[in-house]
């Protein structure tokens, strides 16, 4: 049974499309016969809060844990998943062992640095660039991701997208119906509240019926005080998101730094159409009928509101964590 060992610095408690995508294909790899173990931060007594991220936290000794998670595991196959301390540990011991290796790039993570701390995106870029340098591939999640990294040079870039649990996340008629009888668009938001999300873009419109935000962050507290009109539902489940999902009328993301954004996916699955900015994301993930993509988000919403749920779940229908998975597998190489 050939055996996978991811090394990754986003684990649980975190709840973000990381976690969810590593959890979930290892549940999809599992299923056709490999073995998945994961190298992760550890306990509370074993991190420290990430610098204005303390929901990651970051691993005190990530030598020793990959170390001893390489030894334990002897694995046929080393995924990288993430460029913090355990990605950077993992990194050089795979050089200083003729380890072959593939890595992922998940987030924009110079324009997310900027975003908080106002350092350039090429210095970043630079950093990014060394970290992958030794892959034997990149996996991002859209071909805009693709050749946005081949465009910065870096080698080999590889495809590897996203799903949706169709089990979960699918239409439900009669929530839609009572909506419909409301007579009130509900315009919803759902993800981490932080700043490099640009929320405040989306909460700042001035849009018909009400504003809804799922989820938590940092900039929760500031956002509710200058925005006491939103319902602020905070962090949910799966199968109650997909049910706020299938309430929403729009689904607004106004992130202009996410590299996929699997939360678009899920609400058009449900049926829901979004509304976002022509960027990176959204111009890969939101297909051709199931919303609309517009600089002035504000347009973007209302003629989102015109579309039918009907026609959005169906071409959302691609999004399979069975296809998603299949890339990956693709896309591995023996370690040694």
């Amino acid at each position: 049974m050939p055996s996978i060992l991811v090394v990754t610095d986003a684990w649980e408690p975190q709840v973000n499309g990381v976690v969810r995508t590593l959890q979930t294909t290892a549940t999809e790899l599992r299923s056709l016969g490999y073995t998945v173990s994961f190298a992760t931060p550890g306990g509370a007594h074993e991190t420290l809060p990430c610098p204005t991220y303390p929901e990651i936290r970051l691993s005190l000794s990530p030598f020793r844990r990959v170390r001893e998670a390489l030894e334990s595991v002897q694995p046929d196959h080393l995924h990288i998943a993430t460029e913090g301390p355990l990605g950077w540990a993992a990194r050089q011991l795979a050089r200083q062992r003729g380890l072959n290796y593939t890595t992922a790039y998940h987030t924009q993570f110079p324009e997310y640095v900027r975003a908080r701390t106002g350092i350039p995106i090429g210095w970043s870029v630079a950093l990014l660039k060394r970290f992958h340098r030794h892959s034997q591939g990149i996996l991002t999640p859209t071909p805009g991701m693709v050749d946005t990294l081949l465009d910065r040079g870096f080698r080999n870039p590889k495809l590897w997208t996203r799903g949706v649990n169709a089990e979960i996340f699918h239409r439900r008629p009669e929530i839609e119906a009572q909506q419909r009888a409301a007579g009130v668009p509900v315009f919803l938001y759902a993800g981490r509240v932080a700043v490099e999300k640009n929320i405040e873009a989306f909460l700042s419109l001035d849009l018909p019926g009400e504003k809804w935000v799922a989820g938590d962050g940092p900039q929760r507290h500031s956002l509710e005080a200058r925005f006491p009109g939103v319902r602020w539902l905070g962090m949910l489940e799966p199968r109650t998101l997909a049910e706020i999902y299938c309430q929403a009328s729009v689904f607004v993301f106004p992130s202009r730094t996410d590299t996929f954004g699997l939360v678009m996916a899920e609400a058009m699955a449900c049926g829901t159409p979004v509304a976002a900015f022509p960027v990176t994301g959204p111009k890969d993930v939101v297909l051709e009928g199931t919303g609309v993509l517009h600089d002035d988000l504000r347009r973007a919403c209302l003629e989102a509101l015109e579309l039918p749920r009907t026609l959005v779940a169906e071409r959302a229908s691609c999004y399979s964590w069975a296809a998603a998975t299949a890339q990956f597998v693709r896309h591995l190489v023996p370690i040694s």
